[in-house]
């Protein structure tokens, strides 16, 4: 049976992964730089979230360790500085990363 803590790893390592894939899409669309190093501070922490999950998993009877470094790596996500992209654009447009595309 999984520790609670493994699902909360687990969790961290899916909430970076998925932003970012969200960055990499408004890059994509806009060139913006800013979005770009996002991504790739996500990719890194990304990365290390997957290694602190991993941590936790092996360890079930003593997870700080592995909830450590997961916590360090949503940290590392965290957000940066960002051009305003969406304007009043709703909610699942947010989520979703939709932008007017930039040439």
């Amino acid at each position: 049976m999984a520790s609670v803590y493994v699902y909360i790893a687990a969790f961290g390592f899916f909430v970076i992964i998925y932003l970012t894939l969200r960055d990499i899409r408004i890059f994509h669309r806009t060139k913006i730089e800013s979005y770009r190093k996002g991504a790739l501070k996500g990719m890194i922490a990304g990365t290390l979230a997957l290694i602190g999950m991993g941590v936790t998993a092996a360890s079930p009877e003593n997870p700080s360790i592995g909830m450590t470094i997961v916590f360090v790596a949503v940290y590392i996500n965290g957000k940066g500085k960002r051009e305003d992209v969406f304007g009043d654009a709703p909610l699942i447009k947010r989520l979703l990363g939709e932008t007017k595309v930039r040439k």
